[in-house]
């Protein structure tokens, strides 16, 4: 899931004249201080913060935790907070797993999603640092077998490239394939035949174009992903139990479960597998590891006085690289991506470092940095995404910039998380047509149909009618007749929540076999076309 922050970009200019000197205003080069001022313009906020607002902020937590608890229904939360590179609140709140009795706390290991790939960005910067790779370093420099559509792209794509999204390929391209089975190098090698967008100018948020990068640095280190971010980040920071693998999360017994709404309750019905992506989504962790994260991020690569990264490789993952989300109004701030973590600036004139994590599984989760007040929150929840973490953030960033909270956030938040657990498909509530036309017999339907992409998908008969198998792991469905040549069947994975409807489209000539298969799922970037062998 991407970040949620914003940053105004707006400019009033009257005359040439002023032109020159609100874009220097702008600019990081300006003078490190000017007379009378202690820092440069560029990194003056609007609203100072009084001595002790932070504190306030912090002691009101509890309360706030508890008050979301109680209003979304989710089972459990955990939340840490870090001031000055200590921290100074780590608490967990409600269960663990609905139907047990075990409570949360600082030490329940929940699956973070998304945060990974900030997580996985400070990985990256600290072998930048170490001379090992650069940001600039080409893919295909440590990853010779890897290619995107664009030969050109190709060579060019670098490790930054991939970790700010601006690659080219679609959003979230390679998630299907995992959906169906496909393991990490599986993935990443059937991304070139996935089509491409303008390079470097066109963000979208994809989690195997990140891992394919994370790939190429670990390469470059002579390691798996998982033993590198190990070594370089977890052990040094005593993230003790914090892990890029399934296997080390599944084994802890303080662990949190995925939930998701059914009937009004929220259930423990699915568990998240995310290794294949794991640099962009399968870091587990605590809240009390990943404070500690949070004193080194916002000690500029410095923790307990030792330097984990290299203060300069840092800055460049910390720092926009690309706009994210254009601004939608003349008075709306845009959004930014670093190289794994999303850049804005605050309604208080703050900058800050923000991402979101969610699994339709099961997590949400979120954390919000405020540099100059030397301030962070994590917000780790074991419900799928509905807000609740984002809230908490952004009621405690409310607190710290302003001693109070501004608005009712969970309504706005709530409505920007809908899609992540809505159902896929036109058909999703539809009718099913009273007089539909009828079907070929199912034989001209049965077959294998290919995709480069995809792979081939096989069509079964079966005493019970039509089954439609996917993948190298062999997902299968039913398809029930809708009308015609059109079928239906009801997918539910990580990007097809409970409720999907796919139409399964086949293309016929008379008496003939099927000579193409569309699958409504799998056609959102116009590849999901199969042809019959």
């Amino acid at each position: 899931m991407m970040p949620l922050s914003k940053l105004p970009v707006r400019r009033g200019v009257k005359c040439a004249a002023l032109v020159v000197t609100l874009a220097l205003l702008a600019q990081p080069c300006w003078p490190a201080a000017l007379p009378g001022s202690d820092l440069s313009p560029p990194q003056t906020a609007g609203v100072p913060i009084p001595r002790g607002q932070v504190d306030k902020a912090v002691a009101k937590l509890d309360a706030l935790a508890r008050a979301l608890l109680k209003r979304s229904g989710i089972p459990g939360m955990a939340v840490a907070v870090v001031k000055d590179g200590k921290t100074v609140y780590a608490k967990g709140f409600g269960i663990r797993k609905v139907g047990e009795t075990r409570l949360v706390d600082a030490d329940t290991v929940f699956q973070i999603a998304s945060l990974s790939k900030s997580i996985s960005a400070t990985v990256v910067a600290r072998q930048v640092g170490a001379g090992v790779v650069k940001w600039n370093t080409p893919v295909v420099g440590h990853l010779p077998w890897f290619a995107l559509a664009d030969d050109w792209v190709s060579k060019h794509v670098t490790i930054g490239d991939m970790f700010a999204h601006r690659s080219g390929l679609p959003d979230h391209s390679g998630d299907d394939l995992e959906d169906m089975g496909y393991d990490r190098r599986q993935v990443l090698e059937r991304l070139r035949f996935a089509p491409l967008q303008p390079f470097r100018s066109t963000y979208a948020y994809t989690n195997f174009g990140l891992t394919a990068a994370a790939e190429a640095v670990a390469a470059a280190s002579g390691t798996d992903w998982a033993t590198l971010a190990e070594t370089v980040l977890y052990k040094p920071l005593g993230m003790a139990a914090t892990s890029s693998r399934f296997d080390d999360f599944i084994k802890q017994d303080n662990r949190a479960g995925g939930h998701v709404l059914v009937g009004g309750s929220y259930v423990p019905k699915y568990q998240r597998r995310p290794d294949a992506q794991s640099p962009a989504g399968g870091v587990s962790s605590t809240v009390r590891d990943l404070a500690k994260w949070m004193a080194m991020v916002l000690g500029q690569g410095r923790y307990e006085g030792r330097e984990i990264i290299a203060e300069d490789a840092l800055l460049q993952a910390m720092t926009a690289q690309i706009v994210s989300t254009p601004s939608f109004a003349v008075d709306a701030r845009a959004s930014f991506y670093g190289y794994g973590f999303g850049v804005g600036v605050s309604p208080a004139g703050r900058v800050t470092l923000s991402h979101s994590g969610a699994f339709a599984l099961g997590a949400g989760t979120h954390y919000l940095m405020i540099p100059s007040a030397g301030v962070g929150i994590v917000i780790l929840t074991n419900a799928w995404p509905i807000g609740v973490a984002e809230t908490l953030g952004a009621e405690f960033a409310d607190l710290v910039q302003f001693g109070a909270i501004t608005r009712d956030w969970f309504p706005a938040y709530q409505r920007l998380l809908a899609p992540t657990t809505k159902p896929f498909g036109t058909l999703v509530g539809k009718a099913a047509p009273a007089g539909p036309a009828p079907a070929q017999t199912l034989s001209a339907y049965a077959g294998v149909y290919a995709n480069d992409y995809y792979g081939d998908v096989v069509v079964e008969q079966s005493d019970r009618g039509l089954i439609l198998k996917m993948g190298p792991s062999g997902v299968s469905y039913a398809l029930d007749h809708w009308d015609g040549n059109e079928f239906v069947f009801k997918p539910s994975s990580e990007n097809a929540p409970d409720g999907s409807i796919s139409a399964a489209t086949f293309a016929i000539d008379g008496a003939t076999p099927a000579r193409t298969l569309t699958i409504e799922l799998l056609n959102e970037n116009g590849i999901g076309v199969f042809a019959r062998r």
